[in-house]
């Protein structure tokens, strides 16, 4: 699979490796994996009652070693929520996620969202904690036999588990009881461990009464004095706390401004001219690695599209012949751009003409206004700029006819928006649900398809992207299905005219000397 179908399918976002059974590792230990886990689901009570937990509430005491009581929260609700609290005086530490976006708040009352691993890692416990280990494929977790370490002096099985981001987490059982005694992870990135004991019955689910967990270089020895299945647990205890918000301004207005902004800076892009790496990853149904790619281009842009060309795979540079035919391969996307864009021009001339409005190809920023609802408004740093952060979800009253107005409303996620130039910064966002093109006879992008994309200020002039990252899965005709993993880096931005270029392959900087260029594209 290229990279250029990620593009197709999810416009210009382009994601991290997952590692999960390895290429080389077999796959009876994947197997026993799955075993193990059978026969803790069975010792927790069984499918059919966890299944059931929408929400799950553990709250205990603890005392600190200079003798201070604290309290200890931990909330889960279905699909992917998640919060956690140790609260000491008037100190707590909060790591949470909402479904949208990962925050948290540190003994200091620092209140910040969290991106990249460690964003991941809390995105990654919200999943782990409400999939109660059931239904995996669904779930997108795999599963691999990693040891038979000891825990507390006696013999343990040590699973590795890994999400659909790659994140990973150590799980130990009981040989015996076939129950949970220890878990390990990054979480918020912090080294975790917490040690289980005292299980007893609630609800007919088998949950620990004795909670051992080390963060960092804090220990914790927690006493569960309540759990709770299934009680009231409202969304708002996900969220930012009311007091770190801010008022959401004009909406309509400021996307327009983006909009517009991001107009302006097509045009101005095209006097750069860069290097980019994609890392590319495809995965088997079972998780295990099937192809792992890394491809190193080179770009200029022409009327807003990338314009690529292939200089090194996997490290090695395409010979002299290869590189020849990936020339050629750029020049007839040039020619094949060029044509579309006069196409477009005298369409739109046409319709000037005769007095008529032309139809837009992109759906505009409206399109999102209507089919998302924006909430959690907070004012944050991020890559040393102020910048306004808020969270979107699917709009539940939007009724969605076209195309664009499906994808939109399937969509959730959050946004970071420079406050002083009025661009996104940063954008991360998921399917909340399976996206189906032509009923899902042509393809259906799978629940949980994610995506990542930044960009940030260059030479005091632009603003162009920097880092891209999706997670696709998706499902061809009704047969074919796809796990693929992309993350694209962009480097090395030099202004560049077109005019100045000595070969396809390596545009030149404005202050490179030109040689033989080609045609100057028109």
């Amino acid at each position: 699979m290229k990279t250029r179908f990620s593009r197709a399918v999810l416009g210009q976002f382009s994601a991290l490796t997952l590692l999960s059974c390895m290429v080389f590792t077999p796959l009876a230990v994947c197997q026993e994996a799955g075993k193990i886990v059978d026969q803790y689901v069975k010792a927790a009570g069984g499918g059919k009652a966890l299944a059931k937990i929408q929400t799950l509430t553990l709250e205990g005491t603890f005392a600190t070693d200079d003798g201070k009581n604290g309290t200890y929260t931990l909330d889960t609700k279905l699909p992917n929520r998640y919060y956690s609290e140790l609260l000491v005086g008037e100190k707590n530490q909060i790591e949470a996620y909402n479904g949208k976006s990962a925050w948290h708040q540190n003994a200091g009352g620092e209140l910040g969202t969290l991106v990249g691993p460690e964003g991941m890692q809390l995105e990654a416990a919200a999943q782990y904690y409400n999939s109660r280990l059931l239904n995996l494929k669904k779930n997108k977790i795999t599963l691999m036999v990693a040891g038979h370490p000891q825990v507390r002096g006696k013999d343990a099985v040590q699973v590795e588990v890994t999400t659909a981001t790659g994140v990973k987490r150590q799980v130990f059982f009981d040989p015996q009881t076939h129950l949970i005694v220890k878990e390990a992870a990054t979480v918020g990135g912090v080294e975790e461990e917490i040690l289980y004991d005292d299980y007893r019955t609630a609800d007919g689910v088998k949950l620990p009464y004795k909670i051992e967990l080390h963060r960092g270089s804090d220990k914790y020895d927690i006493s569960v004095t309540r759990a709770v299945i299934n009680g009231t647990v409202g969304e708002r205890v996900f969220d930012f706390p009311i007091k770190s918000q801010v008022k959401l301004p004009d909406l309509k207005a400021l996307f327009k401004e983006i909009d517009d902004n991001q107009k302006a800076l097509d045009k101005l892009k095209e006097n750069y001219a860069g290097s980019q790496s994609e890392e590319e990853t495809e995965f088997e149904g079972d998780g295990r690695v099937k192809k792992h790619e890394v491809s190193e281009y080179t770009f200029f842009y022409l009327n807003g599209d990338e314009i690529t060309t292939l200089v090194k795979k996997d490290g090695k540079p395409l010979s002299e012949a290869e590189q020849k035919k990936e020339n050629e391969k750029t020049q007839k996307r040039i020619e094949e751009q060029q044509k579309r864009e006069a196409k477009k021009e005298a369409k739109e001339e046409k319709a000037k003409e005769e007095g008529k409005s032309e139809e837009k190809d992109d759906p505009g920023i409206e399109v999102f206004l209507r089919a998302c609802q924006f909430v959690n408004p907070r004012r944050e740093r991020f890559r040393g700029q102020d910048v306004l952060v808020f969270d979107f979800e699917p709009n539940p009253e939007f009724k969605p006819h076209k195309l664009v107005e499906k994808l939109a409303q399937k969509l959730a996620g959050v946004v970071w928006v420079d406050e002083k130039a009025h661009d996104v910064a940063r954008l991360e966002a998921y399917f909340v649900g399976d996206m189906k093109i032509g009923g899902g006879l042509l393809a259906n992008l799978q629940k949980g398809t994610s995506f990542v994309y930044e960009q940030a200020f260059v030479n005091n002039e632009v603003w162009l992207p920097t880092y891209m990252e999706a997670h696709i899965g998706v499902r061809f005709l009704l047969v074919k299905g796809i796990k693929a993993s992309v993350v694209t880096r962009y480097s090395d931005y030099k202004r560049f005219n077109v005019e100045t270029l000595s070969s396809i392959a390596k545009p030149k900087g404005a202050a490179d000397a030109p040689a033989d260029p080609p045609a100057k594209p028109r």
